[in-house]
């Protein structure tokens, strides 16, 4: 077996790295998880997950941890209204969409990251996630790796994956191939008691989601299970020009909101108004399509360390998950020889599907921030619908 005796190192602790690690322990492997939170409830999650079929939730059905997800997901999540900058309802699938079918390609379940984080670490021995471990740099040992974390403690590894994120500080060990900016930049934030504060808004969520669309911008909301709601606003923005923005402060929020997005009605500055502060800018970028590098004895990558992408098209988590499930098959297939084989035709194949859910990334990314997005995104969920 490949790897009989070895350690393994999990850099990261979101959902990829997570259920990694459920499926190596299923399997018998050594692995610890090394996360950078103080532990889980350190940091509110933010927007909720929509999984596919043939990524996220297989992952999960050959983690064992389907039947779990199904008591724990939100049914009519994925419900949602599309509107235009004035909030009038031009679409809405609440009466339609077909109910939950876990047999259908097309149903996209909807999870909060909070419960599906939960999900993953109450699946994990009691001792797996080490915590409070922000990953600072690594050093060859023997034919391992010594780990250095910023609180000062070592740990050794035989194999090391990142999932640490688009800012991973495994990459570079790898490759020194960088992300792109798309030239397309959101703002992350959340409201909470939102029947009372934002009423209008609540009324319209009916617990699922508003998309809205108009000059070249979007804002989407989405409803969460504790009553609260997440949002996300995105336009073209110079990556200079967002970095001058103080998202801490609301006062000077609210008056870029309305210069940037001069033609929206009032009920979404009601949502800045009531919004939990600071927001969180994210400029929004990507790995080159056609990256490739040369694969390491005892390194890899996951989800958005290996394969950064814009949200557009609901990928980067349901790719995470799948990079999880595709390395802990080729860890486990006695057709290869060493450990690097395995790696290379993981990261060969991961790498050929990344780029097309990147491309498609790329692509809505530029119709929903283009001239006539409200006509595209109509004309598509109208059509699937």
């Amino acid at each position: 077996m490949l790897l009989q005796d070895k350690q393994i190192a999990i850099i990261g602790g979101g959902p990829g790295g997570l259920t990694l690690a459920r499926l190596l322990q299923l399997k018998g492997a050594m692995v610890k998880v090394y996360e950078r939170d103080l532990n889980k409830d350190a940091r509110v999650q933010g927007t909720t997950l929509d999984l596919h079929k043939e990524s996220g939730l297989e992952a999960l059905l050959q983690a064992g941890l389907l039947d779990e997800f199904k008591k724990t997901y939100r049914p009519g999540a994925d419900k949602m209204i599309i509107v235009n900058e004035n909030a009038e309802v031009f679409f809405s699938d609440h009466e339609g969409k077909p109910g939950t079918d876990f047999d259908s390609e097309h149903f996209r379940p909807e999870i909060d990251r909070g419960p599906l984080r939960n999900l993953l670490l109450e699946s994990l021995h009691a001792d797996t996630v080490v915590w409070d471990s922000q990953f600072l740099a690594m050093y060859k040992q023997g034919d391992g790796w010594l780990l250095q974390f910023k609180n000062g403690t070592n740990a050794y590894a035989d194999i090391v994956i990142g999932a640490d994120g688009g800012n991973s500080k495994i990459r570079p060990y790898i490759t020194s191939i960088k992300p792109f900016y798309s030239g397309i930049s959101g703002v992350l934030g959340s409201v909470y008691e939102t029947e009372v504060k934002i009423p209008l808004i609540h009324e319209l969520l009916k617990g699922g989601k508003i998309m809205a669309f108009g000059g070249g911008k979007s804002f989407i909301v989405s409803s969460k299970g504790d009553g609260s709601l997440a949002f996300y606003f995105s336009g073209r923005v110079d990556e200079i020009q967002l970095k001058n923005v103080n998202f801490t402060d609301r006062g000077e929020v609210i008056p870029w909101f309305k210069n940037d997005f001069d033609n929206w009605a009032g009920v979404w500055v009601d949502v800045l108004e009531n919004a939990e502060m600071p927001l969180m800018p994210i400029p929004i970028y990507s790995m080159p399509l056609d990256q490739v590098w040369e694969a390491l004895p005892n390194v890899t990558l996951l989800g958005d360390a290996a394969h950064l992408m814009p949200p557009f098209a609901g990928e980067g988590v349901n790719m995470a998950m799948l990079d999880a499930l595709e390395l802990c098959k080729c860890l486990f297939n006695d057709h290869f020889s060493d450990v690097q084989t395995a790696i290379a035709s993981y990261e060969s194949q991961m790498r050929k599907k990344a780029a097309a859910a990147a491309k498609e990334s790329l692509e809505n990314g530029e119709w929903m921030h283009g001239v006539g997005s409200l006509e595209k995104m109509l004309a598509f969920f109208g059509g699937a619908h």
